[in-house]
């Protein structure tokens, strides 16, 4: 059986910072409001001819060059976004022709804030299936293009961004990532688990034209700080690696006050916890890649070491698996 492993990871933020002070010019909020109900101290912001497959295309060049690979190594490119506004050509389709890619088969899917996590599944999978050798997934969002500015509640949380991994295959061999648990090398990608909550979807919603995010915010905190733990030990379990020997925990970057307490149930109490919210916001679908990338960049996790990735949020879904750094 062919194993896959992450070789590499990148991700990349628009250049203007929008700060609380920033925000408190736009609607009635205070630092110090913001802070203590979400932790969030600045976000970035993309600009109209800043398109979300731009910011995607960014981040994955960065993540090929780090892999010492050129455009013509990747066979698809899969990119997680909720964000998207053309329907076609898709923002894997842009991403590959930004890039020069030759026929790479491109896929996007909306999972929203579990999109990357869902996304590196699939990746995994296709790679055991045979149907390709090399994946270039990307999680990317442009959520202040879909922000009413004028609600409080919403616009503090929303940030721009996008993170991604190479994923290639590892030939079967005695450290080879087997279907039951975590494999050995460094970049293993372990069982993922998923799911949803489909009766409580209309709790995070991107509708409309033009399409606006809106949430009800107590409802998924309740969820997620309830109900995600036990699964996210499942996660652990599944991957043969318990919660206090993960050397990182890295969550879907939403909110502060909820990672900081998620963390904790998971029982993660050796773990680097990634915070990346603070700085960057809530970025749906690129926070984890994003997350992951700055901590292994800024050497806080080493090769090899276990890491937990745990997507959720929009649909009330959610997918993780661990990892092993790059």
């Amino acid at each position: 059986m062919t194993g896959s492993r992450i070789v590499a990871l990148g991700h990349y933020q628009p250049a203007k910072v929008l700060t609380n002070e920033d925000l408190a010019k736009l609607v009635d909020t205070s630092d110090a409001w913001i802070t203590s109900r979400v932790g969030i101290r600045t976000r970035h912001v993309a600009g109209p001819d800043e398109p979300v497959d731009e910011l995607a295309a960014h981040a994955a060049a960065k993540a090929l060059a780090s892999a010492g690979l050129g455009p013509a190594d990747i066979d698809m490119v899969l990119v997680a976004t909720s964000t998207a506004i053309d329907r076609s050509p898709n923002t894997a389709a842009r991403v590959a022709a930004r890039l020069g890619m030759g026929s790479p088969a491109v896929l996007d899917l909306n999972v929203v804030c579990s999109g990357f996590t869902h996304a590196l599944a699939m990746a995994d999978h296709t790679v055991r299936a045979g149907s390709a050798t090399r994946v270039l997934v990307v999680g990317a969002d442009k959520m202040t293009e879909i922000t009413d500015w004028t609600d409080r509640s919403t616009c503090v949380l929303v940030g721009d961004g996008a993170g991604a991994a190479v994923v290639e295959a590892v030939p079967a061999g005695p450290e080879t990532s087997a279907p039951a648990g975590l494999g050995a090398h460094a970049g293993a990608i372990g069982p993922v688990l998923w799911g949803s909550v489909p009766e409580m979807g209309h709790a995070v919603r991107i509708e409309g034209t033009p399409p606006r995010f809106e949430q009800v915010g107590q409802s998924v905190y309740r969820w997620a700080t309830t109900q995600l733990p036990p699964i996210a030990r499942q996660v652990c379990e599944r991957a043969g690696v318990a919660p206090e020997e993960l050397a990182g925990v890295v969550l879907h970057q939403a909110n502060l006050r909820l990672i900081e307490p998620l963390a904790q149930r998971i029982g993660a109490v050796n773990a680097v916890i990634a915070r990346d919210v603070v700085d960057s916001g809530n970025t749906s679908a690129a926070s984890i890649p994003m997350a992951l990338s700055k901590l292994v960049e800024r050497g806080e996790l080493t090769s090899g070491a276990p890491v937990l990735l745990f997507g959720f949020g929009g649909n009330l879904s959610y997918a993780g698996q661990l990892v092993r750094c790059p």
